[in-house]
């Protein structure tokens, strides 16, 4: 099959705001990780050709254990100091490939058709990312005063799976790592080179980042009968 994607998962965050005594991506719902879940969704998409993670170095050996079974794993490297250098390292070190797909490794809700509206738009527009339109009035302020109420169908909440044409991610790297230019996202590098897309995801895409969001992740699962 042509045309198919990579996928990086960058995994070797702290998640300290999860106050939990390991990785988050380590804890358990409905006997898998949250990284597992992640892995799956990768796993079952048939465009998907390898997934490769960044990780913590004594957690390494931990991964490859835990993953054994998930026959796209491939590359597991160690990660950088910031999300951005996890994933230079990935991409410095893997195949080259069509498409590369950049995903949060405690984002483990992306459905089939998210995925599949990123594969259809990446080969034609070569840059997109997930999204959802943001439902609440969001104001900008300065020293605790409102400066300006933004124009609520003009602002999307970015999410992950971000994805990308492999050589122009490559350069957008390779340009940020040069200028000393560390960004929020891939697409804040992407966006210094070239347009960027979106295509509408779902608010079920949730990332796992607090206590709290556990009790909604379970309930996701539950919502989906799992």
């Amino acid at each position: 099959m042509t045309n198919m994607y990579d996928v990086i998962i960058p995994a070797a965050g702290m998640g300290k705001r999860m106050q939990a005594d390991q990785n988050k991506i380590l804890l358990r719902i409905n006997n898998k990780s949250i990284l597992e879940h992640t892995v799956l969704a990768f796993q079952e998409d048939e465009h998907c050709r390898a997934i490769h993670l960044a990780a913590q170095r004594d957690e390494i050996e931990i991964l490859q254990k835990m993953l054994k079974d998930y026959s796209k794993i491939s590359i597991i490297t160690e990660g950088g100091s910031e999300r951005q250098y996890s994933i230079y390292n990935v991409l410095k070190a893997m195949e080259p490939c069509d498409y590369v797909f950049v995903h949060d490794a405690a984002r483990p809700f992306v459905t089939c058709e998210t995925l599949h509206k990123l594969y259809t738009s990446v080969q034609i527009n070569k840059s997109v990312i997930a999204a959802v339109k943001v439902k609440d009035t969001i104001k900008r302020v300065a020293n605790n005063e409102v400066v300006e109420t933004l124009k609520r169908d003009e602002l999307w909440q970015i999410q992950t799976p971000q994805a990308f044409d492999y050589q122009l991610l490559l350069n957008a790297y390779d340009k940020a790592d040069a200028d000393h230019f560390l960004g929020t996202d891939d697409a804040s590098l992407v966006e210094r080179i070239s347009a960027v897309h979106i295509v509408e995801s779902d608010y079920d895409n949730i990332k796992i980042t607090t206590p709290e969001d556990m009790f909604f992740a379970e309930a996701i699962l539950k919502k989906r009968g799992l």
